[in-house]
Order: structure tokens, then sequence, then C-alpha cells
């Protein structure tokens, strides 16, 4: 019997109306470890060249890891992958909660899905028995009312649900996956994809939550040893404010995203940051599944015209950012509502703020007026504008309907306002500033699957962590300025072990290379206990530098090359105020440090392609 992993893999064919049951060997979970890299494999074994991603012929997959569901924190994460209808390449989203522990228990550590289904279904799973029911009476509902509807129907208030909204059926291209109403899988627009098969929601339940570990003492004092510690980490302000704690710090280093990313500095950060949410409308913190550091934010607001519902949680930094300092915001109550909005309805904050903060950028411009909103002054810091704006999206109604594509892809359709676009690879920005952290830059652009802050580590962190740096290789930070070669090969080495953080599917606040809760040698440990393989620090690097080719060579077979690996105009512009006033990157430094970033990767240099002999050494050579 296997530890850590059950050994099952779900292949559910809609069209059919059948499932499959897949037994992959040993050697299969050690390569890929689960998660995104997993997913990969299964994206690439039944999507089609070209498919169309929000055609029965795009697979889905849901990816647990090898650890998934072990008693100890940060390990309850899932993966959804599929070809992304918002970037036309890879699409990846990771989420926490509950939902992936209980799939675990359910039976099986990944569900692969395939085709559409001809009627609306949703997908239950108990003990290992996978079941169809009819999903009608279900579309259209707010994603708090389908969780309920689906327990009362599985008389069951402990099955964990996981869903596609509104947004999702309306085919919102950002539209997000979501469980417990509020966690989301936001990037990529995977919850359009689900959507488009027909299929509402999957709800999961086992009976036995205990999971055979190899070493179950060594696992608990590993716990321990992360729950006695956490009031003494770097991470424990992250834990009692979210990851709205850095939204202080970001501002007074000029790189909190402002008025779609004209400056680095918010004059009004005070109304927004995390102590404020904290001190006015935080009613409790959540958690994920056996996770010490409880960082969810639960808010409520139940007077004044801005009103949200525990039941849908609460902003986290991205989501402050966006519909605040984005949009020039400074009401907390209307950019609680707005959270509320995307994850009742089911979108990704992220794109979904930066996509109206770029139409307020196009309406300051004169390039958009209330003839082309339907009567909508989108002007910025106008808070009821904003939250009615988020609403219109995900019911794809007037104007909204055309922000519903993106922002990259509004400009194209309106014929206006490109060089306000802020997305690589068509997919919004988030909220941390490769001005002021210029690896971030590197890595916003050659990242397969669009700009994202989760992908690597950011620059400030090498030289204050030497010691957990030293334990991935990286023992230069004195060295690393600008986007010099040390740098890079920082970008590089920790964009491998977060890939490899995802592949394994552990939470980034708990395990990582600097500020983190527990170090990567802890990592490797945690691995090694509840698998009982000798997982060193050298392996996990090599499972996220496979997963990070495969995301790489997907979008190479879909078309993408180096000139796919940019970044928008407006971030080689001087920044206006603040700490960052005047700061900009240049096209040529991005161009220089690209072509040591391939060199370094094994990657071609003209194409950006991954080489025949990386995957070969990879063990992948089949994905060619």
């Amino acid at each position: 019997m296997p530890y850590g992993y059950i050994g099952k893999i779900l292949h559910v064919y809609l069209d059919e109306a059948r499932f499959e049951v897949e037994t992959p060997p040993e050697a299969f979970y050690r390569k890929y470890m689960g998660g995104s890299a997993m997913g990969m494999h299964y994206l690439f074994k039944h999507t089609p060249a070209h498919a169309d991603p929000l055609g029965p012929e795009n697979t889905l997959v849901f990816s647990t890891g090898v650890v998934t569901g072990a008693p100890v924190s940060g390990q309850s994460r899932l993966t959804a992958t599929a070809k992304s209808p918002l970037t036309d390449g890879v699409g990846d989203s990771q989420s926490g909660g509950f939902f992936p522990a209980e799939l675990k228990f359910a039976g099986f550590d990944a569900l692969v899905i395939h085709g559409r289904a001809p009627e609306a279904v949703y997908l239950s799973i108990k003990d290992g028995q996978p079941q169809f029911h009819p999903a009608a009476h279900l579309m259209g509902k707010d994603t708090a009312e389908v969780d309920d509807l689906i327990k009362a129907e599985m008389d069951d208030k402990k099955y964990h649900v996981l869903q596609t909204g509104l947004a999702g059926e309306n085919g919102v291209l950002f539209a997000a996956i979501m469980s417990m109403a509020n966690r989301a899988h936001g990037r990529n627009g995977m919850g359009a994809v689900m959507a488009s098969k027909n299929l509402k929601a999957i709800a999961v339940r086992g009976s036995s939550k205990r999971l055979p570990v190899a070493d179950s003492k060594g696992l608990n004092d590993l716990a321990r040893w992360g729950s006695q510690n956490f009031p003494d980490s770097d991470v424990f302000t992250m834990g009692i404010n979210g990851t709205a704690d850095v939204l202080a710090y970001q501002n007074e280093s000029g790189g909190l995203p402002t008025r779609n990313w004209d400056s680095g500095s918010f004059d009004q950060w005070e109304a927004i940051q995390g102590t404020t949410m904290t001190d006015k409308i935080l009613k409790e913190r959540d958690t994920c599944y056996a996770c010490t550091v409880r960082c969810k934010r639960v808010v409520e607001v139940l007077d004044g015209p801005f009103q949200s519902e525990a039941r849908y949680g609460g902003p986290e930094y991205e989501t402050l950012s966006t519909f605040g300092s984005y949009c020039d915001v400074n009401n907390l109550e209307a950019i609680a509502t707005a959270n509320q909005l995307c994850n009742q309805y089911g979108m990704d904050t992220i794109s979904c703020g930066a996509t109206i903060a770029w139409a307020m950028d196009c309406f300051e411009h004169g390039l958009l007026t209330a003839a082309d909103t339907g009567g909508i002054e989108l002007r910025y810091g106008d808070a009821v504008a904003m939250v009615k704006m988020v609403a219109m999206i995900a019911r794809r109604e007037g104007f909204g309907d055309v922000l519903a594509e993106g922002s990259a892809r509004a400009a194209e359709k309106l014929g206006v306002g490109q060089d306000l676009v802020v997305t690589t690879k068509k997919q919004e920005m988030p909220a941390h500033m490769p001005q002021t952290k210029r690896s971030l830059g590197l890595i916003y652009a050659v990242n397969p699957f669009g700009a994202d802050h989760q992908s690597s580590e950011h620059d400030p962190s090498y030289g204050d962590y030497p010691e957990r740096m030293a334990q991935i290789g990286l023992i230069d930070g004195d060295k690393a300025e600008g986007m010099n070669r040390e740098t890079i090969q920082f970008a590089l080495t920790t964009q491998y072990l977060y890939s490899a953080l995802d592949s394994v599917s552990v939470c980034q606040f708990v395990y990582g290379p600097s500020w983190h809760l527990m170090d990567t040698e802890q990592l490797a440990a945690m691995t090694s206990k509840v698998t009982g393989w000798d997982v060193t620090i050298e392996e996990l690097l090599t499972v996220g530098e496979r997963r990070l080719n495969m995301l790489q060579a997907f979008n190479a077979r879909e078309g993408f090359t180096r000139a796919d690996d940019i970044l928008p105009k407006k971030l080689y512009q001087p920044l206006k105020g603040g700490a960052s006033d005047g700061v900009h990157l240049t096209e040529q430094e991005l161009e220089t440090a690209k072509d040591i970033y391939y060199e370094m990767a094994g990657w071609d240099m003209a194409s950006g392609k991954p080489t025949t002999e990386k995957l070969a050494e990879l063990g992948i050579a089949w994905i060619q």
C-alpha cells in the first residue's frame, strides 16, 4: 500500500457518462509528485494541439499532491490544469481549503475530466464511488446557494463542493472555480473551462480522514515544530492580517500599483491596508485543512451602501490592490463588496479589478465615454461604478459584456487603449511591481501562463535570508543587482522551487526559501516522512524544472514563441510619485535578461522553446 497518495486517478468521460480508474505505478508519482506536473502529463496526453479552450476536446485536470491530506500545515492544495481561454496557452491555477484533502479521503489523487456533458450535471464521489446528478436546477445560482443545495441533496453537510459560478456559465474568460464559496482557482479562466463542459460542480466525501504516512512520529514532530514556531516566524503577521499585511510595505517601497500602474504609490493606502481591515471589518480568521497559519480573511459589513457576508470570505492583498489602488478607490467596504461579488459569481479578483482599472484609465484619457459604457461614468475613485461593473461583467450585461473578455481583448475589440493594457500573454498583472523588483519583470515575461507573483521568490528575499537561500544553492545575494546573471540565476532557481511547491501541492506561505514558516529542508523532510521516499532538495528542484519545461513546451506546441515573452508598454514608462518616482524598466534590459535566462534554462535562444536535449534530460522527451 502506498504512503501519502492513494494510487488512483479517476477519468470522467462526460459525453459518455462513464468512469475509468487508472492506477499509475509508484515511479509515476515520484516523477511528478502530483499537482501541476501531474496535470500537465494528462493535458499533453489527452488535449490535441490547437484545441478550442472552450471545446469538449480541452481536458480539465484536478490534481492533489503526494502529501495532500497529511496532518501537517500547508498541504491541502489542488491544481486545476487545462488550456486557458484567457491566454490561449497553458492554464494553471491553485487553491486551498478543505476540498483538496477531502478528494484524497474520497479515494482519488486526481480527476481527469474529458468531453462535454449533453446537459448540466454535477459529480459526487463518496468513498471511491463516483456518480452523476442532474444540475439544471443549480444553474444561475450564487456559489453559496449551490454549496448548500448540493449538501442538502447528499443529506450530508460534510461534503466539500468545487464549482463554477454564474460567470463561468456566461463564459467570462477570467471565471474562477470556487470551493466553500470563498476559495478560488482564480487565474487563467479555469471556471469558464469547467462550465463549457456542462460540469456545474464536484462534491466529495470520505468517511475516513486517516491518510497512511511512512513516519507518523517524525511528521507529528515537524507539525508540532511549525505550530510552536509560528508566533515567532516572519509569516505570523500574515496569519493575523492576511496577505493584506504587505500592502503598507508595498506602498512604502513604491511598489503598490496605482491608477492602472501609472504610479507605485497610493496616497490613501492607510484606508485599505491590512491592519485597517482587521480593525474595522474582520469577523474571524479561517484556515485550510490541518493548517496552523489561519491566514484566510472572513469579513462582515451589515450596514451602509456596501455590505458583505462572512460566507464569502474577505479580500486578500491582490484584491485590495486591484479594486483599491488600481482603481484609485479608498473605500474598504466597497472593495469587500467587490470581492464578495467575485466569489459569489466565480471570478478572478485580479483580472476583474485590473480590467475595470484599464477601463477607468481609458475613460480618464477620453478614449471611452459614457456613450460607450451604457451611461456609467467609469472614473477613477468611483466606488459605486466599480462595484456595479463587477456584477455587470459576471452577468455579461451592457459594457460588462466587453470587459468579460479581459482588458487585452477588450482593447482589441474596441480599438482603443492598447498601450494602457497591463497584461502578459493577455492575463492581467498581479499587484507586485517589477519596476521595484527587477527579476520579477523577467519572470512576468517568461512565465508560461502569464504574469504570476507566486512563480518565483521576490528580489528582496535574496539578501534578507542568506541561510535559507543557501539551501537551494544561492549564496551570492550581495552580487545581485538589477537584472545581472546572479539575479537571473536567483529568479530561475526560485522559479524551479516554486514550481516544485505547485507539484508537491503545498502552500507557498508555509514552505519556501525565505520568509515562509518552514524552509526547503523541512519541505524535503516532510515529503519524505509522508511518502517514505528519501526526497532531497535537488530532487524537488528537478521536479519543479520538469514541470516548468512542460508548461513552456505546451505553449510552444500552441504556437507561442520568444515574441510572446514580453512586458506591457506601461512598465517602460517612468512611474509618478512616491518612492519609485521616475523608475521604469527598459526593453533592452528585458531582452538581454531573456538571453541569459534561456541559456540557463536550456531553452532555444531564438524561440524560447525547451531543447530536445533538455526534455530528454528531464525524462519528458515524449511531449515533443
